[in-house]
């Protein structure tokens, strides 16, 4: 079908909303909430639709997913937007003939953590009464953007991100069944670089694919959707990225190696290109910890725990603000002192470990029961803390390991510090 058959209404329509899912088995992704068995499946299978908020990033389907459980369970559906809906436009809806009928309409509220108080307010009644079935969408945490008492009344499900695979799929299906790219002799070369961009935003790949086509000569005899006529659509320089292939491990190579070597600022600019190629922020913290321990230790202790805070902070804030965590993080391990003491001494017990299965000497041994103790267990052990400084020499080593070392103290303030506490310690034992 030519474009010039297309109906005015067809050609015009953005790709997006030409894509738009008609059934709720349409919607890509999501499968955690629509799959067999997920809680939103289970209340629709059984015709039942309570009030929900819906989080997520913008493009992944909020409005579509509200759209299309209206429609599953056969409910009025009223959509508003919290920008320009005032209390009076609520009332009026909430007081129409149509919320008292038997199964009630569903009222979708795009972006309803811009509802102030009183708007929510006047939302509450009709929740908690079954007058309407709420349905709202937010970008933000709704724990700090809807007030409790509503809150309290929803059940609040958190939408994803698509993953590549899905992205791949939507892009697919719009080449294959959209009533004007299906027409077209269309070849897409540049689909994993779209997917970087879209980072998981439907609307948005879809809107990328289709800019393209519009840019791209359809005098040819094939439409090529390749990299550089993506960048000249997208205005922006395409990342040589691949988060499968050696790239990848190069680009997070380098990361590493300049935190371990103490350089801040190629720490920033290697961790700068994968956050901008749409590494998952948080692969590249889970790295900074696993770094904080092995290249700093116990050189700087605190280093592991800001590490670990950084990584439960990103996976519940999230891109883009999550790039301000990793930033202070990855500055402050490059500065600080390095040791890898620990890291060495761990190697090289574990390798022991692999060939030396030696007993537990008996005074080590926990003897609970009377026989243990008559075969030894136990006995002639050493209660530290009834000694001064709570430190007894003793043997802890099997016979056979007496003197073998694992860890050694690193040339940094802190560890020079433990290592003369540590002589400290034993030289007031043998003066006692």
């Amino acid at each position: 079908m030519a474009k010039s058959q297309l109906s005015l209404s067809q050609a015009d329509t953005p790709l997006a909303q030409r894509m738009r899912p008609q059934s709720l088995d349409d919607i890509i992704g999501q499968t955690h909430l629509l799959g067999q068995g997920a809680p939103i499946q289970q209340f629709v299978s059984h015709g039942h639709l309570p009030s929900l908020i819906l989080h997520g990033e913008a493009g992944i389907g909020k409005t579509t997913m509200a759209m299309l459980l209206a429609k599953a369970v056969n409910r009025p559906f009223h959509a508003l937007s919290a920008i320009n809906t005032g209390v009076k436009q609520l009332r009026d809806i909430l007081g129409s003939d149509e919320g008292l009928s038997f199964a009630p309409p569903v009222v979708f509220i795009d972006e309803i953590h811009r509802f102030n108080k009183a708007q929510q307010d006047a939302l509450l009644g009709a929740v908690e009464s079954g007058e309407i079935t709420l349905i709202g969408a937010t970008t933000e945490n709704p724990s700090f953007s809807v007030n409790n008492a509503l809150l309290s009344r929803c059940q609040v499900y958190r939408l994803q991100p698509l993953d590549a695979q899905q992205i791949h799929e939507l892009l697919n299906r719009a080449l294959q069944q959209d009533v004007l790219l299906s027409t077209l002799p269309i070849k897409l070369t540049a689909q994993q670089n779209i997917i970087q961009l879209a980072q998981g935003d439907a609307r948005k790949a879809l809107n990328l694919l289709e800019m393209a086509v519009q840019a791209s000569d359809q005098t040819q005899a094939q439409i090529v959707i390749d990299d550089a006529l993506l960048s000249r659509v997208a205005q922006t320089s395409l990342q040589r990225y691949d988060k499968d292939g050696e790239q990848h491990y190069d680009i997070i190579s380098a990361m590493i190696k300049s935190v371990r070597g103490s350089d801040p600022d190629a720490a920033l600019y290697w961790m700068a290109r994968m956050l901008v190629a749409g590494e998952p922020p948080e692969f590249i913290a889970r790295r900074l910890v696993i770094l904080a321990s092995e290249d700093i230790g116990n050189a700087n202790p605190n280093a592991l725990l800001l590490a670990d805070a950084a990584l439960r902070s990103v996976k519940s804030i999230g891109m883009p603000e999550a790039r301000i965590i990793l930033g202070q993080v990855i500055v402050y391990l490059a500065t600080s002192a390095k040791s890898n003491s620990t890291y060495q001494a761990i190697n090289k017990a574990m390798a022991l470990a692999e060939k030396d299965q030696s007993a537990v000497p008996l005074h080590l041994r926990n003897g609970v029961t009377s026989l243990m103790r008559e075969q030894g267990y136990g006995q002639n052990y050493v209660y530290p803390h009834d000694y001064p400084n709570h430190y007894y020499p003793q043997q802890y080593l099997p016979d056979n390991l007496i003197g073998t070392q694992f860890y050694e103290f690193a040339d940094n303030k802190r560890e020079q510090h433990s290592q003369q506490f540590m002589t400290w310690l034993q030289t007031q034992a043998h003066t006692h």
